[in-house]
């Protein structure tokens, strides 16, 4: 029964780790990919979508890895060389132009008239100059911040803290690769939409994903270490659990970003599949596996998809 408890208290411990996609991408946006080698796996989060005339190769990433991670699976280096088109959430070198960051500063940072202590309860403000002690850091560093960026900036540095890095993400790694062989590279969202997307979340929205991230923080080396174990050998359910439980509590922020972008993303996807070329499309995990995935949407549309 112990065990049992503590693992319920695990799984509803871990929507941070499922909803930080924006920042760990923003970060590594000038990173360089790790180098190429071969691996094997019997399974992965990689899966083909087969119509009469096309093939297209659906691959879930984690936006931050360690290097042990890499070399990858065999099967998921043959879907990249086998296709001629690269579809990524968004363009990863214009995260680093200035009118993007300078967008990201205006709705993450409070004018000088206000501070985050304004706007969070009395009980986070304990907990986070706990948590910015633990890592080191001084309060007045992040005062302007927005819960938002604060909850995505100290996600961000506990994972690298633990020796995940986003330039080992499955994007940047991509990315960069695809560049360097000029493959043709394409994109479902633009990155201004990217960051309305948790620029924008409600008032109440904001101040919960903060809380529950620093409740998340507290046992980080154990979600990390399992989100990875599970991403490596395909073993979506268990990934599923892990990233999901804990949206029962979140039900605004899981419909704002994910739900409703994966239906989008479907669309998308089957316009693809009409045309005359084999792609890859490389998204968050998160956005691939469970009952509202992109897997189980396409078979609902009557698609052949398999797990490779």
């Amino acid at each position: 029964m112990a065990i049992h408890l503590f693992a319920g208290h695990m799984r509803r411990r871990a929507a941070v780790f499922g909803v930080c996609l924006f920042f760990f991408l923003f970060v590594a946006a000038n990173g360089q990919a790790p180098p190429n080698e071969a691996g094997g796996s019997s399974k992965s989060c990689l899966w083909v979508v087969e119509t009469t005339s096309n093939r297209l190769f659906l691959l879930g990433s984690l936006h931050v890895l360690k290097s042990e991670a890499y070399p990858l699976a065999d099967v998921i280096n043959q879907a990249y060389t086998a296709s001629q088109r690269l579809i990524f959430e968004t363009d990863l070198k214009a995260m680093v132009e200035p009118a993007i960051q300078a967008k990201m500063l205006a709705l993450g940072v409070y004018p000088e008239d206000q501070n985050l202590f304004q706007h969070i309860s009395e009980g986070t403000r304990k907990h986070l100059e706990a948590k910015l002690a633990d890592l080191g850091l001084p309060v007045a560093r992040f005062m302007r911040f927005k819960p938002w960026l604060l909850a995505v900036t100290l996600t961000t540095l506990e994972l690298q803290r633990l020796g995940f890095n986003p330039l080992y993400g499955i994007d940047v790694y991509f990315f960069t690769k695809a560049a360097a062989d000029e493959k043709e590279i394409g994109y479902l969202e633009t990155v201004e939409y990217q960051l309305d997307l948790l620029g924008n979340m409600d008032t109440g929205d904001q101040r919960a994903f903060l809380d529950q991230t620093l409740k998340d923080l507290e046992i980080s080396a154990q979600l990390a270490g399992d989100m990875m174990k599970f991403w490596q050998t395909g073993d979506t359910d268990k990934l599923y659990t892990l990233l999901f439980q804990s949206f029962e509590d979140y039900p605004n922020i899981k419909d704002r970003l994910l739900t409703r972008r994966n239906h989008d993303w479907l669309l998308k996807i089957e316009k693809m599949l009409a045309e005359p070329k084999k792609t890859l499309v490389i998204v968050g995990a998160g956005h691939l596996i469970g009952p509202e995935g992109l897997i189980v949407l396409l078979r609902q549309k009557g698609y052949a998809v398999k797990q490779l």
